[in-house]
């Protein structure tokens, strides 16, 4: 069993933008997809899963178990669909990574897919005051679209390689000549720092991007709660082996670290 994908609602997509966030270097992808999914009242598509995905379950707030899960939500604004790619886990190993990628590619060419933008974290030796964010991607004109004073695209030597599906999702799009961003804020590389103000940071960039009529201020209120939520998160992230990388030649050991998912 490869991975499957399950349409469990009928939508119709207009132009449809896929924004991914999954759990990786601090959350911060995470963080942001999860509070427009919830903020904006987005429905569940499509079901993703796979027998490459963790052997473990959660144990929810009623006491009972839960499956990780790894979903598309969408929601029609200003004349097109945003599409988003939340979950509870990346998969395991390259293989796998790549097999998710290219079914996620498949769904969405279906769907007529447009752009894709991935989220994710750049990890620093201390906490950023306030998070950068960088931008890189596979279509020259889609990244610049996203210039601004706001967002750094001067990326290369920053970070080594992206590893995850937020760097592979926008590799494999650019094969199938889909226009793919990354957009990647400074966080914390401790694992059990959650990056909230990265995810803040992305968030403005979205807000602005797609005109979201969204509370960003609201975020910290839920810090709380994200803590909470991401505790169970982290200890399957322990269950996972995941291949260290060497730092990049040529970065001093102050410098920022390799990105990871």
């Amino acid at each position: 069993m490869g991975w499957v994908v399950k349409r469990v609602t009928e939508a119709r997509l207009k132009n449809p933008i896929l924004i991914e966030g999954l759990p990786g270097m601090g959350n911060v992808g995470k963080i942001a997809v999860d509070f427009l999914i919830d903020r904006l009242d987005a429905k569940k598509l499509l079901e993703i899963s796979s027998y490459d995905m963790p052997h473990c379950v959660f144990v929810n707030e009623d006491n009972l178990v839960e499956l990780p899960e790894i979903e598309i939500y969408f929601k029609n604004i200003n004349g097109r669909t945003l599409l988003f790619l939340s979950g509870d886990i990346q998969p395991i190993d390259e293989r796998s990574c790549y097999e998710f990628c290219n079914e996620v590619l498949n769904s969405f060419q279906k769907d007529n897919g447009h752009e894709i933008i991935t989220l994710g974290g750049i990890a620093l030796p201390k906490i950023p005051k306030i998070p950068k964010v960088y931008c890189t991607g596979n279509d020259r004109k889609v990244v610049n679209r996203y210039k601004s004073r706001d967002v750094d695209m001067n990326i290369h030597g920053v970070v080594g390689p992206i590893i995850g599906v937020s760097g592979l999702l926008t590799g494999l799009a650019g094969k199938r000549n889909i226009p793919a961003v990354a957009l990647l804020a400074e966080t914390f590389a401790h694992p059990n720092y959650i990056g909230i103000s990265g995810a803040k940071q992305i968030l403005k960039i979205l807000k602005r991007e797609f005109k979201l009529d969204v509370n960003l201020a609201e975020l910290d209120d839920d810090a709380n709660e994200i803590q909470k939520n991401f505790a169970q998160a982290r200890r399957i992230k322990n269950l996972i082996k995941r291949k260290k990388l060497k730092p990049v030649k040529g970065l001093q050991p102050e410098a920022r670290l390799d990105y990871i998912g």
